[in-house]
């Protein structure tokens, strides 16, 4: 096995230095952003990463740096307006026809890029309590306009299978919900998960279902990610991409080609 090929996720700046994955002189820099934001790289992801390519373009989006702790005087902690737009914990009612529910805010790699990582993580809350989870339920069924749930976090697909059916089979019971949308990063980050169980709990009756694969580069796309895809699809389970143009990643039209093929 190779240094940066290791048998369990990396949460630790010490451990990406062991796996060949940061700079032993980096070290102080990575343990500041590391007491802020989480860190998490999966065996699957960190095995693709070019530890000799300071460009890499798997290491750009996984890898903390010290420019994470740099803040432009006109960021904000909370730029998509989450907050603004969140009538009740763990709803984002944004768009009139669909709302965002976060249920975990929990992944199983954290991005470096990710707009919510003031939130997402350990030492955060991992997820909604069931009083909040009910109250959230009671919104949207208070609200025949809602169309489609998109349920995000977070990862949604860090739940279990059985918690998932759950959820599934409660947003599927509502009359006016229709589709119900999950967007992961699961099947690239650790395939493995993809399970058949987990599959079957994707699936109801009284809406569609829908699947958002979160990736950035061709690269991503292993066997072993494509055949997760597969599983979701040769179940009846349609998929889109949600891609995030990145600069030194997939900012060129090749690279975005050999992502969308």
């Amino acid at each position: 096995m190779s240094r940066n090929n290791p048998a369990r996720t990396l949460r630790q700046p010490e451990e990406l230095i062991v796996h060949g994955l940061a700079r032993h002189r980096d070290l102080a820099d990575l343990k500041k952003v590391a007491a802020r934001y989480a860190i998490a790289i999966t065996p699957d992801l960190a095995g693709l990463i070019d530890a000799d390519d300071p460009a890499d373009p798997i290491a750009r989006q996984f890898i903390p740096s010290a420019e994470e702790l740099v803040a432009q005087r006109s960021e904000r902690a909370d730029p998509i307006g989450d907050e603004a737009h969140s009538p009740v914990p763990g709803i984002v009612h944004r768009y009139p026809d669909r709302v965002l529910f976060k249920l975990v805010h929990v992944c199983a790699v954290y991005c470096r890029f990710c707009f919510r990582r003031e939130t997402v993580g350990p030492g955060k809350v991992s997820a909604l309590s069931d009083k909040a989870y009910a109250a959230a339920l009671d919104y949207i069924r208070a609200h025949d306009e809602i169309w489609e749930v998109v349920l995000t976090g977070g990862d949604p697909l860090m739940l279990s299978p059985r918690r998932l059916a759950e959820i599934m089979a409660d947003l599927a019971a509502i009359d006016h919900v229709r589709i119900i949308r999950l967007h992961t990063r699961l099947p690239v980050a650790d395939p493995a998960r993809i399970t058949t169980e987990m599959v079957g709990a994707l699936r109801v009756a009284g809406a569609t279902t829908w699947v958002a694969l979160h990736a950035n580069h061709a690269r991503e796309l292993t066997e072993k990610a494509r055949a997760a895809v597969a599983r979701l699809v040769d179940a009846g389970i349609p998929m889109v991409s949600q891609s995030v143009l990145l600069k030194g990643v997939n900012d060129n039209p090749a690279a975005l080609e050999a992502l969308m093929r």
